[in-house]
């Protein structure tokens, strides 16, 4: 990224505010705007955040669940650890089995709440990412199929593209109410678009 990238991302308002109130992340306010309109998570819940690094969306799930609840966040990447005690890392690709598996170990149950700002490796290509978009979509609604419980919430963001309604299709076949949405902190002209689900149908 060039240098007038780096001085309009430190003068954008959502940074500032981020920087000032310590949050990782600009992206941890559109987790606060969402949670605050649809009530996502909830206190005592456990909560897996995908794609968790470098911990925004994390750090706002810790203060949703209280010390009572538990997150888990999983990223290929490091992130790096916070001082609650109910907070969790692992270390993999959600799309691994094993590392799934290993989610749920630590889980000891199920989880209420499943959350995504994951984004695929882009190319710039538009079909491509579309349909990267779409495969991410894909294996977060598997690792729900594995780690939510029934009635259980969700949250991700997509693409919009060709593959949008697609995307839209296989949640609202696994979920009694989905809803789309764009926060206010969500930049202007951003193909970005969160999906908020709420009500799994676990089918086993």
């Amino acid at each position: 990224m060039g240098k007038k990238w780096n001085i309009e991302r430190k003068n954008e308002h959502y940074y500032k505010m981020a920087k000032k109130q310590q949050y990782r992340s600009r992206a941890s306010y559109k987790l606060l705007q969402i949670n605050k309109r649809f009530k996502i998570i909830k206190p005592q819940d456990k909560v897996v955040d995908l794609g968790a690094a470098p911990g925004g969306w994390s750090q706002v799930a810790l203060e949703a669940v209280g010390e009572e609840g538990l997150v888990i966040g999983v990223d290929i990447e490091w992130i790096r650890p916070f001082d609650e005690e109910n907070y969790l890392t692992v270390r993999g690709d959600f799309t691994d089995e094993k590392i799934i598996t290993q989610i749920k170990s630590l889980l000891h149950g199920m989880a209420q709440v499943v959350i995504s700002d994951a984004s695929p490796k882009l190319s710039g290509i538009k079909d491509i990412d579309n349909f990267r978009s779409a495969d991410l979509a894909d294996n977060a609604l598997k690792v729900c199929d594995h780690l939510l419980m029934h009635s259980g919430n969700f949250i991700m963001k997509v693409f919009q593209g060709s593959e949008f309604d697609n995307i839209i299709k296989n949640i609202k076949e696994r979920f009694k109410i989905v809803k789309t949405t764009k926060p206010p902190s969500s930049k202007k002209g951003s193909v970005e678009m969160y999906v908020v689900a709420k009500g799994f149908k676990r089918m086993f």
